[in-house]
């Protein structure tokens, strides 16, 4: 409040504040409420005190403290009291502030707060500490009886409880500028609220017929409710005050009890504390609850924008009632509004036929085992019939006795996710195959013909299976390429491919190896049965009719070898490809076996 001043004149600042407020406060306590042995029922000095205390900086407390201890002792000795009470009354209202202010620096590590239970709590014990530490020494120096120390004791403490918390506030406010900030409308609001919360203390307690000391705290629950801790403490400050000096004058439900005057203070301390005990609590409470509560609507609405970005809803089913909620994203997911009447029923017939059995089995057997889940299918979208992908995982909910009462889940639309699976499957395959396939005739290019026989091969030595393998090439195809070109000798391959291919078996298969050179897998095949189909290979090649540019007849020969127990793929196409040469040899245009 004071960190622009220079250091002389911050604490000179201090000094004044103290000295002028805690005197004037001090005598117009002592002149207008006095209960037993000369005492304030309320002592408004030691909250204003302990308040600046809390409030200036550290260097301007000692010299504030001697602006208290002579504030009080000219005010105690102007209100009667002797030198020695008053100077005793002055030396406990000192000790009483420094042991509060002492307690306040153990127990919290920042600024006190009023709008934080703990610091409420920790507040409320500075001040009783305080207030028995300096009651006992006020009773030590006088020599009082009990009803001196517990009036004391009241006293002060009410004087910390009641005076301290609306001035912090209302210097914190101010420093913060909330104040100036403040819309006109709150401001109206708060005035009109204290003034009546004033108002009704004053009719409550300016007559003794009705005893209706109620209202007054009917009158604070509102201002905390509607205010917060400012205006629980503004309130009981304002009620404090009024209860006080009507009741000290002789006026209000308390001055008419037929009891002993220091029986009255004490009943109107009570009375005090019961309320403050009552209020402060619960404003700091209460703003406890707007701080969840806004943190809960912070979360609720982070929690719909990340439901809408990762296009996730939510959902829950009532096992007891039967009921079933979504979530806004739950309904945009299923192509609905949100808000639209669903039933449990009516959400599984919602998915594609057969999905919604499949969904309500797994909802079952996830109640039977009490075991989380996860379910995937499709549901169809009532209003353009669009078929969207979603997966769902959910857990069961269960009551203290152990059974289960819902089933909370997640929904999540999938379907960007499962096409875009569904394209790199696609395209994976197609890369495989363009990477296994010879792109001039179509079949199984070299690399993938190995792997192909070397499995069979696999097969063959582990279970038994026949095998026999097939090496043939096409008779002078350099003498075609020479005399008709290339593009021809193109045209040759891939139509002896083409022939080759038809005339196998649907678990043989036939690859390119490499130029004009062709090779033939034949699983669970005889030594009799693959030359059977290697000679069909042979014929129907020989026999297909040629028309247009090219040779009038192409023919190949054939290398076949059977599987003996080779250890490796190239040891069977050795074989084979000796056959085929010995082929070559014989004449070309044949089929022979090897060895």
């Amino acid at each position: 409040m004071t960190r622009s001043l220079p250091p002389r004149v911050e604490a000179a600042f201090w000094f004044s504040a103290t000295a002028l407020g805690y005197y004037l406060l001090a005598s117009l306590s002592l002149y207008a409420t006095k209960g037993a042995d000369n005492i304030a029922a309320i002592w408004p000095p030691s909250g204003y005190f302990l308040a600046l205390l809390l409030l200036m900086p550290s260097h301007a407390r000692l010299p504030s403290f001697a602006a208290m201890a002579a504030a009080s002792l000219a005010a105690n000795m102007m209100a009667g009291s002797p030198l020695w009470t008053s100077a005793a009354f002055s030396l406990a209202n000192g000790a009483e502030a420094a042991i509060a202010l002492w307690v306040l620096r153990r127990r919290e590590a920042g600024e006190l707060s009023f709008m934080v239970p703990r610091s409420v709590g920790n507040f409320c014990v500075a001040a009783l500490s305080a207030s028995t530490v300096s009651a006992a020494i006020a009773w030590a120096l006088t020599g009082g009886s009990a009803d001196f120390f517990l009036s004391w004791l009241t006293t002060v403490a009410l004087g910390m409880l009641i005076v301290t918390p609306p001035i912090i506030m209302l210097a914190r406010l101010a420093e913060s500028k909330a104040l100036r900030n403040m819309p006109l409308a709150m401001r109206v609001e708060s005035m009109v609220i204290l003034t009546l919360a004033a108002l009704v203390t004053t009719a409550s307690f300016s007559q003794s017929q009705f005893p209706v000391t109620f209202v007054p705290c009917v009158a604070v629950v509102a201002a905390a409710y509607r205010l917060g801790p400012f205006g629980a403490a503004a309130g009981m400050l304002v009620v404090a005050i009024i209860a006080s000096l009507l009741t000290g004058q002789g006026y209000g439900p308390i001055a008419g009890i037929d009891a002993a005057p220091k029986m009255k203070v004490f009943f109107l301390q009570f009375y005090l504390l019961t309320l403050l005990g009552t209020v402060l609590p619960l404003a700091a409470l209460l703003v406890v609850r707007q701080r969840l509560s806004r943190r809960l609507e912070q979360s609720n609405r982070w929690l719909l924008q990340a439901e809408a970005a990762a296009l996730v809803g939510h959902w829950r089913v009532d096992l007891v009632r039967w009921t079933i909620h979504w979530s806004d994203q739950a309904y945009r997911i299923h192509g609905l509004d949100p808000g639209t009447e669903m039933s449990i029923e009516g959400s599984l017939d919602l998915y594609m036929p057969g999905d919604g059995t499949r969904l309500r089995q797994t909802l079952e057997d996830a109640v039977r085992d009490g075991v989380p889940f996860e379910y995937r299918g499709q549901v169809i979208r009532p209003h353009d019939d669009e078929i969207r992908d979603i997966v769902s995982h959910g857990s069961i909910e269960f009551s203290r006795s152990g059974r289960p009462v819902g089933i909370f889940g997640t929904i999540q639309d999938i379907t960007e996710t499962v096409d875009n699976a569904r394209a790199l499957e696609a395209a994976r395959n197609s890369a495989e195959e363009a990477a296994n396939t010879d792109l001039l005739t179509g079949l199984p290019n070299r690399r993938h013909t190995l792997a192909f026989l070397e499995r069979a091969l696999i097969g063959a030595r582990d279970n038994g299976a026949p095998l026999a393998v097939a090496i043939f090439d096409i008779d002078h195809f350099k003498r075609i390429n020479d005399s008709y070109g290339h593009a021809v000798g193109d045209v040759v391959i891939r139509r002896v491919g083409q022939r080759a291919k038809a005339s196998l078996r649907e678990e043989d298969m036939v690859g390119r190896f490499g130029g004009e050179e062709f090779v033939c897998v034949f699983q669970r095949s005889s030594a009799q049965g693959a030359e059977i189909v290697a000679e069909r290979v042979r014929k129907a090649i020989e026999a297909e009719d040629r028309s247009g540019d090219g040779p009038a007849r192409v023919t190949v020969s054939i290398g076949l070898a059977v599987y003996g127990g080779e250890a490796s793929v190239e040891d069977l196409l050795h074989r084979a490809d000796e056959a085929l040469y010995r082929a070559k040899r014989e004449g070309r245009n044949r089929l022979r076996m090897a060895a």
